[in-house]
């Protein structure tokens, strides 16, 4: 049943299913899959050092969002940065005074 519910929510964050099914809740998919022999269940050591890589990866890709958050000015929002490419864009010469009447900057209202 572990196989099945791991299976499960890999198919809800949107893994293709391995096998044709005309059933319409991931559970069942799931299943299916796992009675079918589609899905690989690793046990014991195997197990352990999967679950260290996928550790190992998952860490790393934190460290490279880090990076990155890093590079970026620490107050510009993701909103702030598709507005400006927009204003840009759209050939706003005044973008700096419509950014700053949209986004005031903290403490100065």
């Amino acid at each position: 049943m572990i196989a099945v519910t791991k299976r499960a929510k890999e198919l809800y964050q949107g893994a293709q299913a391995k096998v044709a099914s005309k059933a319409r809740k991931m559970t069942t998919v799931a299943l299916e899959e796992v009675v079918a022999n589609s899905v690989r269940i690793l046990t014991g050591e195997a197990a352990q050092k999967a679950r260290e890589k996928a550790k190992r990866l998952t860490y790393e890709q934190m460290m490279d969002e880090a990076k990155q958050k890093k590079s970026l000015p620490e107050d510009m929002t993701e909103l702030e940065k598709d507005l400006k490419v927009y204003l840009h864009e759209k050939g706003e010469v005044e973008d700096k005074k419509t950014i700053d009447k949209i986004f005031p900057k903290k403490g100065s209202k």
